[in-house]
């Protein structure tokens, strides 16, 4: 049963906390982990942001998550694409949908994959901001075309053709399509921002 609220500045569904989690949910988590990353996991070290709030609104739900979390895992940690690419990729994302979760939990991500402050400041601004490199405003500019209109330009395609490889570019618009739904979801439901996250 689930607990939905209407109330402003309230989630749409209270999330679980840990404790009440179903045992499925450990299943669920292990999911983020592939059977063979490239990039390496991010710090546990207390005092990281730890999701609790999505985590907790996935948990009524763990089979469903177990499933995309298997895909958010490849996106994540198994991706042809640099985690400074995923990272620019995911925070245009959130900047587009206007997905305050999002964004935050990922500044801190792109954080880790050498983002600077200023560069985080350019991908809100997106791709017409100056001091992108070719292949990086074409790959900020590739996520408001999918956005716009499910598809990359011929133009943005050529751009991001010449340095990327197929793998490269399937990765890319999966990560895209990945990150948009968690955008539908954190948005949707009304998903808080953690304390952590503040």
């Amino acid at each position: 049963m689930s607990r939905v609220s209407g109330e402003r500045g309230e989630p749409r569904v209270a999330p679980l906390t840990p404790t009440d989690w179903p045992e499925e949910m450990r299943e669920a988590l292990a999911a983020l982990r592939p059977p063979r990353p490239r990039h390496p996991f991010p710090s546990t070290d207390p005092g990281r942001p730890r999701a609790l709030n999505a985590l907790g609104t996935l948990a009524y739900h763990p089979d469903l998550t177990r499933a995309f979390n298997t895909f958010n895992g490849h996106v994540l940690f198994g991706s042809t694409l640099s985690p400074r690419q995923r990272e620019l990729l995911v925070l245009r994302v959130a900047a587009v949908r206007d997905a305050a979760y999002e964004w935050r939990q990922h500044v801190v991500l792109a954080s880790d994959a050498g983002i600077t402050d200023e560069e985080v400041a350019r991908i809100a601004e997106g791709p017409d901001a100056p001091g992108w490199s070719g292949v990086e405003r074409a790959m900020v500019r590739a996520v408001d075309e999918l956005l716009g209109d499910a598809m990359v330009t011929t133009e943005t395609w050529d751009a991001l053709a010449e340095v990327l490889e197929v793998d490269q570019l399937l990765d890319l618009v999966f990560t895209v399509g990945a990150y948009d739904t968690l955008a539908m979801v954190f948005r949707s439901f009304g998903v808080l921002l953690d304390d952590d996250l503040r």
